[in-house]
Formats: structure tokens, C-alpha cells, sequence
């Protein structure tokens, strides 16, 4: 007859006996005697608590007889080969198996705890503040549990200008940056990826990234260039194009890091105002053979030394021309420094005819001598108000 719960037979030892038929009558020494294996004891499986009567020899025998399945990571005591004594009491501890996840580092651990709390005690993790997958107080089963620990660490957060020290429980880069609240804008950079794991002493900054355009006005210088002519005696030079200096607008692409402009490309430009080159004739013709001095009137002692010549041999009334431009002084220089002479020679001029230091600085005969050169130059139209007098 298979062994039942004790709840289901008689109180009495010698009744049970009688009642299930087990009484076994042994003739020893010519004397009668009674003797029983039935015996009683506690099972208690995982913290459900029986009482058992049994004829079993083993605890093994107990636990196959009231369907208690053992595993290789169950604790069983006493243990299951042991000899089952009246009285005792058999203890079974299911093994949960944990998938323990701590700071990214995964084991696979036994334990015969029943809450989350009592298997970190159980296996010796400590856990003060850390973030848990799962409540502390969830029970485990018999499946097991997988759970994720993250211990709290010391970080450094740099955005924005301010720069924070936080205790951070996040898994990643990305809870961590979620956690402080900072946001990253599309373009901005961030000194990790945001799927590596948060440790201890991490400084992880923020750089804000802005893109932009500007422009700028930019000048073009006109350049120059000469062309030979022999409209003009060798030596001579005249400019026939001015120079205009022209300008163009650039656009440029900009970069900013944390508001500090780190690029300035240059993306495009367009001419606003094209530059005109200066050109510039230079003189080819061969200077003609320096004419003789006229011989000159004396001047009076106002003309300020040096002496206004009368008309010349050419006919010309070099002296009235002398009056109208300088008063008939050989050594006046006109107020801006330009004109010097009687014929008010520029020094440009002076020396296209062949003179040398200044005009002023000339004898009267001599400036009459240049003068005269320049009129078979170019006419009376070197004088425009005064050239009429010759």
C-alpha cells in the first residue's frame, strides 16, 4: 500500500498498523513481538510545510513518494541517499537560476533565495542605490530571472558652459545624457558613443555644433599695363585709362563650436563692381635736337632773379607768355608745390623735355629752352589760359 499524508490516518501508532495490515509478527527466541518501520516526518518543500507518514527507507524514498522532482542545483537535507529515522525533517530548497547582469558584466548564478533582495544578499552583491530591471521584492521562480544592476558612479557632465559632477545610476551614454537632461541637437558632438556603458570617472562633453552662412565685401585692386606709342617722345608717359579699384561679395560657410567660429570656407563669391585697369602710353619717338636759347630781355628787379625773354627767333612771344603764367619770375613756385618757373613746369613735365633737378632751379634762358621744346611737342596747348599770348 503506497505511503499517504498523515492527515489522512489514525492518530494511533498500533491502530494504523492494524488498520493498513503493515503489523509484521516476528517469533524471536519463542517470543511474540510486534515491530513497525512506519514513521513520521516534516517535509518541508521550498517552504511548504507537510507532515508525513511513511514506510520509505530514504529521504529519496519520501521525496519520490510524494512527487518532489530534485534537481542537480536543489538543496536537499538531510541529503537524499540518507537513512530516514522517525521524526525528522526534510528540508528542499529549489535552485533559481539568475542571469546577473552588474555594470555590464553578465553571470549565470544559482540560488535558493525567493525575492530579487535576498538573492543579491544570498550571492554577495552589493546593490546600496543602484538602478534594478526588476523590484527588489519580486519573488524569483522556479524559471529563474534575468536581472540588470547598475551601481551608481561618479561622472563629470560638460555642456553648455557648466560643468556638473553627478552620481549617475544610467546604463549608457544615452540614459546618462537623458538622466542630466541634455539635450543633443542633430550636428552636435559627443566625447562617447551613446550605446557605450557609463563608468566611473567618465567626463563626457558636449559640444554644440552650428552651421551658418555670412558674407563679405571684398576690393579688387585695378591692376595696370602700358602700351608703346609713338605719339609721345621717348620718355614721356601719359595715362589714358584711370584705374578703378572694383569689389566682389564672398559667402562664406561657417562653423561654430560652443559659439567659437572653428571654419570660414569660402562657398561662393559674386563681382559687385568689375575693376578698370589702368593703361598707361609710353613714349617711342625720338626726341628732336634742343633748339638754340633766344637771347632774353632784361627783366626788371621784380621779376625775382633771372631775366623774362622777349619774343624769341621763332616769332613767339615767349616773354608774354612768361607774364600771363608766372609774372615773369624764373623762381616762383605755385602755392601746392606743383608748377614751378616762368612757364610753370610740372617736374614730370620739366623732365620729359629734357631738363633736370627743378624748373625753378633753372636759368631763364634754360626754362625758355624747354619751353620751346614742349611747343614743338605739343603746341600752345601745354598753356590752356595762357598759351593765347605767344
Amino acid at each position: 500500500m503506497a505511503p499517504t499524508l498523515s492527515a489522512k490516518l489514525p492518530r494511533s501508532r498500533t491502530a494504523r498498523l492494524v488498520a493498513g495490515g503493515t503489523a509484521l509478527v516476528a517469533v524471536v527466541g519463542g517470543t511474540v513481538a510486534f515491530t513497525t518501520f512506519d514513521k513520521d516526518v516534516t517535509l518541508d518543500a521550498d517552504g511548504a510545510t507537510s507532515q508525513v507518514s511513511t514506510f520509505a527507507g530514504t529521504v529519496g524514498d519520501v521525496l519520490d513518494a510524494e512527487g518532489v522532482t530534485v534537481g542537480p542545483h536543489d538543496i536537499v537535507a538531510p541529503a537524499a541517499d540518507a537513512k530516514l529515522t522517525d521524526g525528522a525533517e526534510i528540508v528542499v530548497r529549489y535552485g533559481r537560476e539568475l542571469t546577473l547582469t552588474v555594470d555590464g558584466k553578465q553571470q549565470v548564478l544559482w540560488t535558493t533565495a525567493h525575492t530579487v533582495d535576498d538573492a543579491l544578499a544570498d550571492l554577495g552583491v552589493r546593490a546600496d542605490g543602484a538602478k534594478l530591471s526588476a523590484s527588489r521584492s519580486e519573488p524569483l521562480g522556479r524559471q529563474g530571472l534575468a536581472l540588470d544592476v547598475v551601481t551608481p558612479k561618479p561622472v563629470t557632465v560638460v555642456a553648455d558652459g557648466a560643468e556638473r559632477q553627478v552620481t549617475s545610476t544610467a546604463k549608457d551614454v544615452a540614459g546618462l545624457l537623458s538622466e542630466t537632461g541634455v539635450s543633443v541637437r542633430e550636428g552636435d558632438e559627443v566625447s562617447a558613443p551613446v550605446t557605450d556603458a557609463v563608468t566611473a570617472g567618465l567626463r563626457l562633453q558636449v559640444v554644440r555644433i552650428d552651421r551658418s552662412q555670412s558674407t563679405e565685401v571684398v576690393d579688387l585692386p585695378h591692376g595696370s599695363r602700358t602700351e608703346k606709342t609713338d605719339a609721345l617722345f621717348t620718355g614721356e608717359r601719359k595715362v589714358v585709362t584711370e584705374g578703378v579699384d572694383g569689389s566682389k561679395t564672398v559667402t562664406f560657410d561657417d562653423v561654430t563650436r560652443d559659439g567659437v567660429r572653428a571654419q570660414h570656407d569660402v562657398a561662393g563669391e559674386v563681382v559687385d563692381v568689375a575693376p578698370v585697369e589702368e593703361v598707361v602710353q609710353v613714349g617711342t619717338k625720338a626726341k628732336p635736337a634742343p633748339a638754340p636759347a633766344p637771347a632774353p630781355k632784361a627783366a626788371s628787379s621784380s621779376s625775382g632773379g633771372g631775366s623774362a625773354p622777349a619774343t624769341g627767333s621763332d616769332g613767339l612771344n615767349w616773354g608774354a607768355l612768361a607774364a600771363c603764367e608766372s609774372g615773369g619770375n624764373p623762381r616762383i613756385v605755385s602755392s601746392n608745390g606743383l608748377y614751378h618757373g616762368l612757364y610753370q613746369f610740372s617736374v614730370s613735365t620739366w623732365r620729359a623735355v629734357g631738363g633736370s633737378g627743378l624748373p625753378s632751379q633753372a636759368s631763364a634762358a634754360e626754362q625758355t629752352n624747354r619751353a620751346q621744346i614742349l611747343y614743338q611737342r605739343s603746341g600752345r596747348g601745354q598753356w590752356p589760359v595762357c598759351g593765347r599770348k605767344l
